[in-house]
């Protein structure tokens, strides 16, 4: 496959808050790109993020295709390669930050989101767990690619409220679904096709809390498919709007694409949470993964750590030298 992107990532502390807890990745060698919108106590959310990025990166550079081969973490659904691992690489994101944030008081409770994109021949496959979003950008609207996980959004979904009643609730953003809040996840995903010239955003609530898809439209429409004018613009406006929160933006073109392949598109489906089973498995992979680094300390040479007894010798020396001096001065006089 000959796939050529134009990508840009940047991510903002905002005008208010004291530490960036959000965190993204931009893995050009495996077309992967994600943000990360992390929450918790002191430092827990930035933690929770960057470890969520981490992972699943990793999950496509070292682990592809040991977790493509294991029957423990295989999921029974029909999935481009690509797509059933990234569902993977979330769910062991998933369990790697819900074991941490139970190792140290400090980060009890921490989770993130996750809004994640990986191409795959002519598709983009798509996988989310919380309120960060993926849009498409075309030249006459943007089309939310992504159903937030939140308490509003799903009041939303029932029909119990309009999108400007919603706006006026207190604590509308309030998440349903994040990452390592529970053992076991579930994450939404779907597979679409792509073609040259189209156009995607990722970005964490820092933009999409404060700003209508419209106004986010509107922006992102004004910048003649500049990619890193996009993301800039972008992050402004959420900062334009206040810089409540920390804000992610990435932002992706599709230049060019050849693939032979035409693999079928998935619609949007939830995976359900893993099995017991699987989530043993999971525990083994991180314990390899995560593993503490063990310093080697070689054993105390005598040489290079003389007895202690040493300087007790060297006393009595000196004492059994001093006793004969005076015995041969008493002996001249």
């Amino acid at each position: 496959m000959n796939l050529s992107l134009t990508v840009s990532g940047k991510t903002d502390i905002g005008l208010v808050r004291s530490g960036n807890e959000d965190s993204l990745t931009l893995d050009f060698d495996n077309n992967l790109f994600v943000v990360c919108d992390g929450m918790g106590g002191h430092k827990a959310g930035e933690v929770a993020s960057s470890e969520a990025c981490d992972i699943i990166r990793f999950c496509f550079s070292d682990l592809a295709d040991m977790l493509a081969n294991d029957l423990q973490l295989i999921i029974p659904v029909d999935f481009p390669s690509r797509g059933l691992l990234l569902v993977q690489a979330i769910r062991l994101a998933n369990r790697s930050v819900y074991k941490r944030s139970r190792s140290h008081s400090d980060y009890a409770g921490m989770g993130t989101t996750v809004a994640a994109v990986a191409f795959e021949d002519d598709l983009i496959c798509i996988a989310h767990v919380g309120d960060s979003r993926v849009y498409r950008l075309t030249p006459t609207e943007l089309i939310p690619l992504t159903t937030d996980h939140s308490w509003i959004s799903e009041l939303q979904q029932s029909g119990q409220f309009s999108e400007a009643e919603a706006a006026q609730i207190i604590n509308r953003n309030v998440i349903t679904r994040a990452l390592g809040i529970n053992e076991k996840v579930e994450v939404d995903f779907r597979a679409q096709r792509v073609e040259e010239g189209s156009v995607y955003i990722l970005c964490s609530d820092g933009l999409c809390g404060y700003a209508a898809d419209e106004e986010i439209f509107s922006v992102a429409s004004g910048c003649d498919e500049d990619i890193h004018r996009i993301v800039n613009d972008l992050v402004q406006l959420a900062n334009d709007r206040g810089g409540q929160d920390n804000v992610t933006v990435v932002a992706v073109r599709v230049d060019k694409i050849e693939s032979e392949k035409k693999l079928p598109e998935v619609k949007p489906v939830t995976v359900s949470g893993e099995s017991d089973d699987a989530l043993q498995r999971e525990n083994e992979i991180l314990a390899t993964v995560k593993k503490p680094e063990v310093i080697s300390v070689p054993p105390a040479s005598p040489v290079a750590y003389p007895s202690q007894r040493f300087p007790l010798v060297l006393i009595f020396a000196a004492f059994i030298i001093i006793a004969a001096l005076i015995v041969y001065l008493v002996t001249l006089k």
